[in-house]
């Protein structure tokens, strides 16, 4: 099965549920621009919406037989017919999602495609004006209560989420940015508290005690590689990342646990280990110690949150690293900002010339994963590339990828391209 970033925007999100599962919520996006359904479609599976892509008004007919979407995204082209033609279909066969148009048409274009809509008994949202940025997206999904709600603020002991098994995983998506492919994948830690609702990181991690920090490595390791094998069932060979601070490295058997998954696997994958730039700088004894142990598994170490000690770019020949991940401040705004375009390229090359990765995490914007693409960065995350979803969710996507529907749903493969930065 071939696993591109492109195919993952454009896959049918009809797929039968099995064994009486419900059903994501479904959006149709309907736009001549490729690339604009495609950023559209990453938006909507990372919050737990499956998506069907059409070209234009009339291929929407058809699939409405099959089943009514929640939400329509209905572009308005320079010559208006189509969309409003789309309108009077919707409203003739009882549609009763709602319809968000957009367009860089005239106000006055767009008040009358929305006024037909409303003749016609649809439920027509405020019009996009485009280009528009991916909080709008959310704050539309968020009025019409669709798709995972927003994780709720709370605390929690990170011990006491151990011992009673609220801790779980998410998984995002690594992208090569150069081949849009999905590469790989990285576990996060999230805690689904039974009256909060899922916890992030940041609501149970602080004051966590090291042998609780242990506890939460081995744990992730040894889950993430059952679901990254669950994935590897589906035909897609993603390489693992999890996070685990250096002073765990030592006591979580990594070794123990990689080599009782590692057989089940038809083609091993590999584990990236990321741990941050200071905590590899402040040891980095140990951290040479461990890579020379574990190569022979195929375990490697990634530097996170690249960029913020000083004394980095002096010692990077002393790292042992196969992945520079470049911090999410320099990545921002990227593709305009003066300072953090340099930096990001001054970062990429330095990864290339010691036969190591670049990958650019926090990508939120189009123009920003366009820049990467030019400044030769290899991989990419980020919301723009889908954010951090369950196992289940991140399975369905998998599967929806495993049987498209080019016919009612062609595209092009385009740049990959993805709320403001959650915390992870």
């Amino acid at each position: 099965m071939s696993a591109t970033a492109a195919q993952s925007s454009t896959v049918a999100a009809t797929a039968e549920a099995q064994g009486g599962e419900a059903r994501a919520p479904l959006c149709f996006v309907v736009d001549s621009d490729a690339s604009i359904r495609h950023f559209l479609s990453l938006i909507l599976h990372g919050s737990g919406i499956d998506t069907e892509e059409f070209p234009d008004g009339m291929a929407v007919r058809p699939a409405l037989a099959r089943r009514q979407p929640k939400l329509i995204f209905l572009n308005i082209a320079l010559e208006s017919a189509d969309a409003i033609e789309c309108v009077i279909a919707l409203g003739r066969a009882g549609y009763g999602g709602a319809v968000q148009l957009m367009s860089n048409r005239g106000s006055a274009v767009l008040a009358h495609v929305k006024s037909v809509g409303e003749q016609h008994h649809l439920r027509m949202m405020p019009v996009l004006k485009k280009p528009f940025e991916t909080g709008v997206v959310l704050k539309v999904l968020q009025e019409l209560r669709l798709g995972e709600p927003p994780a709720v603020a709370g605390r929690v002991d990170l011990d006491e989420a151990l011992n009673k098994g609220w801790i779980e995983f998410w998984y995002q998506p690594k992208i090569d940015l150069r081949k849009k492919q999905l590469v790989g994948v990285e576990a996060f830690a999230r805690a689904r508290h039974p009256e909060n609702g899922v916890l992030m990181p940041n609501a149970f991690m602080p004051g966590a005690s090291e042998i609780d920090l242990i506890k939460l490595s081995e744990l992730a390791l040894d889950q993430a590689l059952k679901a990254n094998l669950n994935f590897s069932k589906l035909g897609v060979s993603l390489r693992l990342a999890v996070n685990i601070p250096i002073n765990a490295l030592v006591k979580v058997p990594i070794a123990h646990i990689v080599e009782s998954h590692r057989a089940k696997f038809e083609k091993w994958p590999g584990v990236v280990v990321d741990i941050p730039e200071e905590q590899i700088v402040a040891d980095l004894a140990l951290a040479n110690d461990i890579t020379k142990k574990l190569s022979h598994l195929d375990v490697s170490l990634a530097v996170d949150d690249f960029g913020r000690g000083y004394s980095s770019l002096a010692r990077l020949k002393e790292l042992p690293f196969s992945e520079l991940k470049l911090d999410r401040a320099f990545v921002t705004d990227c593709g305009s900002d003066k300072v953090n375009a340099p930096l990001c390229k001054t970062v990429i090359d330095l990864a290339h010339n010691f036969g190591s990765c670049a990958v650019a995490v926090g990508i939120e914007k189009a123009s920003d994963a366009l820049a990467l693409v030019s400044m030769g960065c290899d991989y990419g995350q980020g919301f723009l590339l889908g954010q951090p979803m369950p196992e289940e969710r991140f399975i369905s996507l998998l599967r929806q990828r495993a049987n498209p529907r080019p016919k009612s749903a062609p595209a092009k493969p385009v740049v990959p391209v993805r709320r403001a930065a959650a915390p992870r």
